[in-house]
This record gives structure tokens, C-alpha cells and sequence, in this order.
């Protein structure tokens, strides 16, 4: 790596530094937006340098927040920014000679590797909210009745929220929270992931060819792992709600995969931009029953290869 390329890179991880400490402050949907941007500098140094420049800008943003914050939140970035920006820019451009070509990593693993990450900044974020279910339940507790207090009265025609409410919405939250927080991750890493290949492409520096993403596949251990990890879910307790983060973020894959598979097997169909349309408000609304929907349609191409015997999608294993 040269001089210039260093300094790009740390100058990278400085920006990425910033925009995470912006994101605790102002409106809600400037912060919101940050959150998500956040990792973006990240991703773009390691597509379109290396992945030693990815390895740098990520040290230099972590050291960054650790000198202006504190270490939890340097942790926080280094697992939920950090770590997933470094290895799947170095996934991507990963690749191999086989008979006389280039063959790249897999798509499909890079998701999946996606979906790993995200569990783990789920079981993160658990341990660091509590780290036992009675503590997670008070803190849930405390947000709901903060949320309604505060925020319900100036909703016109809000109807009065009883205690009793409040402690159902917590036990429901706190449910939910671990497939949220992992989903949400899995978004973030892909986003970011996709945002700056498009950048780096336009730039002529992504060392490998657009993917075609109505093609990706996922590993059949990916399926294997949902199933471990929905299985543990019901455990109970904080295995339970840790085991509900991977399952999440496996869900979200796999819903993924039935979105990809939703737009091959509806090429040249009159009703196609019918189909995507509903499907995306579904999700963009987001209606549990969608994401179902499409992981079960995906848990079903990985098994069946829909796309493969449709000849919308080359034969399973080669993508």
C-alpha cells in the first residue's frame, strides 16, 4: 500500500469516525440516515483500494471513537461498522482462476456472512442494554413508558395508554428486539456493501464484474443455521433472545433471496411490476407476513432451485 493509499484510508476511517458521532445528535431522521451511512467510507476504501486500506480505515475510525468517546461505544462501532466493512469488501474481492477464468466469491456467502454479523451485533447490543432478561425488561419497560409519556400526547386523538398496556408493549418489544436489531444490521452491511460497489464501479476501480443479484444463492449451511438458531430461540431467557438475533438475521437473508428469486421467475411477465411493486410496500410498511412470505420462498429456491429449472438462474453451485 502506498503513502497516498494510507492516507486515503485513514482519511476514510476519520470520516466514518465523524459521521458516527453525529449520528447521537439532531433530528431523529438525520440521525437515522447517519446510522445507516455511517460504515460508507469504510466499505469504499476497502472496494476500492484493498483490503488493507479497508483494515486501516477501520483501525483509524475505531481509535478515533475510542479517543473521543468511550470504549463501549468504540466496541459497538468496531462489531457492528467495522468488522462486517472490512471482511465482506474483502469477500468481494476475493477471487480465483478456474479454467482459464476468474471465479469470485459467491454472492450468496457474502450475504450470509452478512447475516452472521448481524447476530453478533444483536447478541452485542443485549449484553450491553443488560446482559440478564430482568434488566432488559426494566430498561424496555422505561423506554415504552418514556415513548408514551412523552411522545403519545402530542399524536391528535391519541387514546390514554394504561399501565397495563405499557408493560404488554415492553414484554412485546422486548421480543421483538433482537430480530429487529440483527435485520437492521444485516440492512446496514448490505447497503453500505452495494452503495459503494455501485460508487466504485462508476469510478472503474471494483476489481470484479457487477454481479447479477436475481442469481445470488445462498449456502445450504445457511439454512441449516436458521433452523439451529430458531430452535434455540425458544429456550428462553437471554439464550433465547441472543439464538432470536441470528434467527433474524437468517430470516432477512433468506427474505432477500426470495426477493432476488421473485424478480427472475417474473421476467417477461405481464404482471411483474404488479408483483414487485406489492411486494416492496409490503416490506417497505413493513408487514411481518411479507418478510415470511419471501424468507419461505427463499428457504424454498435453496431447496428446490426454482430459478435453475425456470432457466432464469444458472444450475445451484455455480454462483
Amino acid at each position: 500500500m502506498t503513502a497516498n493509499q494510507l492516507l486515503l484510508a485513514t482519511a476514510a476511517g476519520l470520516i466514518s469516525a465523524v459521521v458516527f458521532a453525529s449520528a447521537t445528535t439532531g433530528p431523529l431522521l438525520l440521525r437515522f440516515a447517519l446510522f445507516f451511512l455511517t460504515p460508507l467510507p469504510l466499505y469504499l476504501a476497502g472496494l476500492g483500494i484493498g483490503p488493507a486500506a479497508g483494515a486501516v480505515a477501520v483501525i483509524a475510525a475505531t481509535v478515533s471513537i475510542l479517543a473521543l468517546t468511550n470504549p463501549v461505544a468504540a466496541l459497538v462501532f468496531a462489531v457492528s461498522a467495522g468488522m462486517p466493512a472490512a471482511l465482506t469488501a474483502r469477500f468481494a474481492r476475493l477471487g480465483r482462476d478456474h479454467d482459464g477464468r476468474t471465479e469470485w466469491y459467491p454472492v450468496g456467502r457474502i450475504v450470509a456472512a452478512a447475516a452472521l454479523f448481524g447476530g453478533l451485533f444483536a447478541a452485542l447490543a443485549l449484553l450491553l442494554m443488560g446482559g440478564d432478561t430482568d434488566t432488559l425488561s426494566k430498561a424496555m419497560h422505561t423506554v415504552v413508558e418514556n415513548f408514551v409519556k412523552t411522545e403519545m400526547p402530542q399524536v391528535p386523538g391519541a387514546v390514554p395508554i394504561t399501565d397495563v398496556q405499557i408493560e404488554e408493549m415492553a414484554t412485546r418489544s422486548l421480543n421483538y428486539l433482537p430480530y429487529t436489531l440483527a435485520a437492521l444490521s444485516l440492512i446496514t452491511t448490505l447497503l453500505n456493501l452495494w452503495l459503494a460497489g455501485r460508487i466504485t464501479l462508476a469510478s472503474g476501480r471494483l476489481a470484479r464484474p457487477w454481479p447479477d443479484l436475481n442469481q445470488f444463492a445462498l449456502p445450504a449451511s445457511a439454512a441449516l443455521a436458521l433452523f439451529i438458531a430458531m430452535a434455540a430461540s425458544l429456550l428462553g431467557g437471554m439464550p433465547g433472545l441472543i439464538a432470536g438475533g441470528f434467527a433474524g438475521a437468517f430470516t432477512c437473508a433468506f427474505a432477500l433471496l426470495g426477493l432476488s428469486a421473485a424478480h427472475a421467475l417474473t421476467r417477461g411477465s405481464p404482471w411483474r411490476n404488479f408483483v414487485l411493486a406489492a411486494l416492496y410496500a409490503a416490506l417497505l410498511l413493513y408487514t411481518p407476513g411479507a418478510a415470511l412470505l419471501l424468507a419461505i420462498g427463499g428457504l424454498a429456491e435453496t431447496v428446490f432451485h426454482y430459478r435453475a429449472a425456470k432457466g432464469r438462474a444458472p444450475p445451484p453451485n455455480t454462483n
